[in-house]
């Protein structure tokens, strides 16, 4: 009995024959390579790029035999953001981060190019007469040997051609990929899924002229597929207003409207046909003699002589190559309501390049099977109309959205598109790469552009990466972040030195919780005395120092001998006045080349009973070696002539004593507004050793500032700092637009970077809360990311005094639980 239902099989209609050694061949002999597509990031391609990778386009098609077809096919899938919250280690700042983003959504961009030879026929075939209309598809012959080795060849040298253009990367796609396995589906499989997710189970598909469905969702089609509905100029790229300014240009391709900027689940196609182009020529030039012929009955007819006239003089002129193009976009929704919504934005996207929208109701299931990977050779050849190479490849969607770095260390940020969040790492992989030669980062930002929660975020994801972090600040902005560790800690980390009249400053620079006093730590302790000692202005003499350093030596020697002793300034001072003024005694060193009265004298305030007793007598047997998480907190003392050296020598030998024993231990030195005060006379040298040295033991030096004067006035800044940070990361500079031609000299920035930083906040999301940040690594990699983060982590970060009262009053009733206050305070914020 014959079958009389208007359902058929898949199998019945199926295209595709076999698929060998990554060789797509379908039933009617046309022979397809597959590709997977990587292009480079959104809004960082300026324009001479987007011509650099428009011209390797041009050159890799050039060297494809006649009837062969390149189909782009750009898949834009809507997915939602899954927290990472698998780990045993997550902390409850970075648990808060991943359920802050849960469930966000963003838009996935996957793109594929298929390379596939057909014959001259099936290049003139038609929609009524391809595999999905005829009742039955009667496998053919091979096409002739000769012809499929060339197309192989130039399919080797095209791939060749692409890859070495240094933008666009293509990755050849395996059989095992192209039909899928049995745990994971292949991009065929995908395709008549709608979804770039493993999906192993097919759907049933409706195809009619006025409605097309796959499974539960409603497809609509958009097609460019005559040149009335093309503009009348067409550009590699086109400038995005919206991140643009009178000073700098953001540059998009010119397809981007209809590729991540349109946000809904949809995928763009665009083919390119490669006909006989001298055949082509003939055609035309027929068609214009018939024209010319036709012309004294109708105007229509002059005209279209004319257009024609006109396309043969620029190809003879210029020497381009005739070729067919069609381009569409396919968008889905389940809810027809929200289809209607997906149609008008499509539309509006088509318009925003010019184009006419023309939204195809018949079309949709003869494109929807030419699309099918591999299956382009069955486009019905009316779909396309006649253009050249170079024109068609500005269909090519050329950006793509933000990619997470592969490397187990980074840091979170957010896409500044969408939202999502992604693993950046600016340290190590860079490095690696070669792109960068040190980890040092130069942060410059004004007031209020979000400076301090963009370092909180970054050093707080250093520490959890077990970094050992080294602070010096001058406002506070690490103290919530210090005392959520130490309570996390149970007081084992997390240590915030600052001064006030009721607890000031202490510390005790002979105390070691191994006992162990090396090179390094005797030259600290040495320097440390030597400064309170001498003024600035004067030089020890080479007596001097000798009897300085016996003191220092054997006092070390005294008290790893003798246990009962305490090591503090104390002792040490006492250790001076009685034997090493005995042995001085008996060795009858002159008064002129060591006086000892003379020492003693100016070394009593910082003795017990003295003004500075204080200092360097801590009772607290505090080894900062093994601290990671460490505060100096200078602000009250960096104008005090005694203070202030005292604590920038003991912070500096805290860290070069890190650097230089933590043997393959990550070490960070941040300096915030602080490095101002630091960077004065004998300790500039301080600075600049550290910067040009910290890079051989595993650590990085981060400056941050915020006046731009302190750039341009500041020596120590221009040799030390910008010339060994390799990493820069620039805020907001709107309040600097007019001085930023000074700042873009000193840091050495291109007009990319340029256009890229003026661009910062300048198309916010009202939506959500963020503030954005430009980073740039070596002037070879440079975007702009978003800074966003959870309520808990902004009650942990904020400055505002009003904001860090309320978490520390709370936290005083729930027993000095930081924790559970910021949790309250930040459920209490968002739930009102």
């Amino acid at each position: 009995m014959r079958n009389t239902a208007k359902a058929a099989t898949l199998e019945s209609k199926f295209p595709l024959l076999t698929v060998e050694d990554g060789y797509i061949l379908s039933k009617d002999a046309d022979l397809s390579v597959a590709y997977r597509v990587e292009l480079p990031e959104l809004f960082t391609v300026t324009s001479a790029e987007y011509e650099a990778m428009h011209s390797a386009w041009l050159k890799a098609i050039k060297v494809l035999p006649n009837y062969s077809v390149v189909h782009r096919q750009d898949w834009f899938i809507e997915e939602k953001y899954k927290p990472d919250l698998d780990r045993d280690d997550i902390s409850f700042l970075s648990r808060s981060f991943e359920h802050h983003f849960n469930e966000r959504p963003y838009l996935n961009h996957t793109s594929y190019l298929f390379l596939t030879k057909t014959t001259k026929d099936r290049a003139r075939q038609q929609s009524n007469f391809n595999a999905l209309t005829r009742g039955f598809i009667i496998p053919k012959e091979m096409q002739d040997k000769e012809a499929i080795q060339k197309f192989i060849e130039a399919v080797g040298q095209f791939e060749r051609i692409i890859n070495d253009s240094g933008f666009i990367r293509l990755t050849r796609i395996t059989t095992d990929e192209i039909v899928g396995t049995g745990k994971e589906a292949g991009i065929v499989e995908k395709y008549f899924s709608l979804s770039q997710s493993d999906t192993t189970c097919l759907q049933d598909i409706t195809l009619g002229a006025g409605k097309m469905k796959v499974g539960d969702n409603y497809l609509c089609l958009h097609t460019l597929s005559d040149t009335e509905d093309l503009p009348g100029k067409v550009q590699t790229d086109s400038r995005y207003e919206r991140l643009s300014t009178d000073r700098s240009d953001c540059r998009l391709s010119f397809a981007a409207p209809v590729g991540v900027l349109l946000s809904c689940n949809h995928i763009l196609n665009q083919y390119i046909f490669i006909d006989d182009h001298v055949e082509n020529l003939k055609k035309f030039e027929k068609q214009a003699r018939n024209m010319h012929s036709l012309s004294r009955y109708s105007r229509s007819n002059q005209i279209n002589k004319e257009w024609i006239e006109d396309y043969l003089n620029e190809a003879h002129s210029y020497g381009l190559t005739s070729v067919r193009c069609h381009v569409n976009v396919m968008a889905w929704s389940e809810d027809k309501e929200d289809l209607s919504r997906i149609k008008n934005d499509v539309g509006s996207q088509l318009a925003l390049m010019e184009c006419k929208p023309r939204h195809n109701t018949v079309d949709t299931p003869t494109l929807f099977w030419a699309g099918i990977p591999g299956n382009a050779g069955d486009f019905p050849a009316e779909e396309s109309f006649y253009t050249f190479i170079e024109q068609a490849l500005c269909f090519f969607v050329a950006e793509t959205n933000y990619r997470s770095s592969l490397s187990p260390f980074g840091i979170k940020m957010v896409d500044r598109l969408t939202g999502k969040p992604l693993h950046l790492d600016i340290s190590d992989l860079p490095i690696k790469k070669g792109i960068i030669s040190n980890r040092n980062k130069f942060v410059l930002g004004p007031s209020g552009s979000g400076k301090s929660f963009f370092t909180n975020h970054m050093v707080r994801q250093y520490y959890e990466q077990n970094a050992h972090v080294l602070l010096v600040d001058t406002g506070n902005s690490y103290e919530g972040l210090c005392n959520l560790i130490r309570q996390k800690t149970n007081g084992e980390d997390g240590v915030y030195f600052t001064y006030t009249e009721q607890n000031p400053i202490s510390f005790n620079p002979f105390y070691t919780e191994d006992g162990i006093f090396d090179i390094e730590k005797r030259e600290s302790i040495k320097t440390l005395i030597l400064t309170l000692w001498k003024q600035e202005h004067e030089r020890p003499s080479g007596s001097e120092s000798v009897a300085l350093s016996n003191a220092v030596n054997q006092y070390i020697g005294l008290i790893t001998s003798n246990r009962s002793i305490v090591p503090c300034f104390d002792t040490f001072y006492e250790f001076v006045k009685n034997d090493y003024r005995h042995n001085m005694d008996k060795k009858k060193v002159r008064e002129k080349d060591f006086d000892i009265n003379n020492f003693l004298f100016i070394l009593e305030p910082f003795y017990k009973g003295g003004e500075y007793d204080y200092l360097l007598n801590s009772d607290k047997e505090l080894d900062l070696l093994n601290k990671r998480f460490i505060v100096f907190e200078i602000d009250a003392i960096k104008d005090n002539p005694v203070l202030f050296p005292v604590v920038t020598i003991i912070l500096m030998e805290v860290f070069i004593n890190k650097m230089r024993r933590l043997k393959g231990v990550r070490k960070v030195l941040l300096l915030e507004e602080a490095w101002k005060a630091i960077a004065k006379d004998s300790m500039a040298n301080y600075l600049k050793y550290m910067f040009k040295t910290v890079r051989k033991y595993f650590g990085e030096a981060i400056v941050v500032t915020q006046e731009v004067d302190d750039i341009v006035h500041s020596p120590i800044v221009k040799e030390a700092i910008i010339t060994n940070s390799d990493c820069k990361i620039l805020l907001d500079q709107r309040k600097y637009m007019n001085k930023f031609d000074g700042i873009q000299s000193m840091l050495g920035l291109t007009d990319k970077e340029r256009a890229q930083i003026l661009s910062i906040n300048m198309a916010n999301n009202p939506n959500r809360k963020y503030k954005e940040v430009w980073i740039g690594l070596g002037g070879v990699q440079s975007a702009v990311y978003a800074t966003e983060v959870s309520m808990c982590e902004y009650l942990t970060y904020t400055t505002e005094e009003t904001e860090k009262l309320e978490v520390m009053r709370l936290a005083e009733k729930l027993d000095g639980d930081i924790e559970l206050a910021i949790k309250q305070l930040a459920d209490s914020k968002q739930n009102p």
